[in-house]
């Protein structure tokens, strides 16, 4: 069987999590050996979810959250690219916020699915961005509790690095929004849009009256 390219994608990533846990085994580096095996666990997840929710990803979702979670602990944490590189964690905000969008789409459109709100493309729009903010918020505040009780050091510059994901959030959620607000408009051309409208029409079942 043919390999798609997502899939190959995938597959180069876990074979770098392989080697470098060898890699850390042979030489008996300790902390790289546990970040390259949870990484390698976490990346699972998505497969994990979808067998047991009954839920259906489109590939390049899957691949953006097996990127995302090897970028954020393996990259960021081993190989020390929030130091090496100021854009990394601009990078990954933007990007999860642009997620997180994407998925309160998703979450008001189950809704709207359940009679439960009326799915208007504003309304779906400010509750994919609510949704987004509010999820960055909570971050934030988990990264605050991290260093306070823990001595940590996730808040970098303290506030200016909190201001600044921040911003990067609420950029990123609205990009989400906007993908949602594009979709309801029936404008799916766009690669985010798109994106939702495959999530949507691989699993219809979900929808309710709405998808029927």
């Amino acid at each position: 069987m043919r390999l798609r390219h997502t899939d190959i994608v995938i597959r180069l990533m876990w074979a770098l999590l392989i080697v470098a846990g060898i890699t850390a085994l042979v030489t008996a580096n300790v902390s790289l050996f546990f970040v390259s095996v949870a990484t390698l666990a976490l990346t699972s997840v998505p497969y994990l979810f979808q067998s047991w929710a009954g839920v259906r990803f489109p590939a390049g979702f899957v691949v953006a959250v097996v990127f995302f979670i090897v970028a954020t602990v393996f990259l960021g944490e081993a190989g020390d690219f929030y130091e090496r590189f100021w854009w990394w964690d601009v990078m990954l905000h933007g990007g999860s916020a642009v997620g997180f969008g994407m998925m309160g789409v998703i979450l008001a459109l189950l809704l709207a699915g359940s009679d439960r709100i009326a799915p208007t493309p504003s309304l779906v729009a400010f509750f994919a961005f609510s949704f987004a903010v509010a999820v960055g918020a909570l971050w934030e505040i988990f990264e605050f509790a991290m260093d306070q009780i823990f001595g940590m050091n996730m808040q970098k510059s303290g506030l200016m690095d909190t201001m600044g994901d921040l911003i990067v959030d609420v950029i990123g959620g609205a990009v989400g929004a906007l993908a949602g607000f594009g979709y309801l408009k029936g404008r799916q051309s766009g690669v985010l849009s798109g994106a939702i409208a495959d999530f949507i029409t691989q699993n219809r079942h979900l929808f309710g009256r709405r998808d029927k």
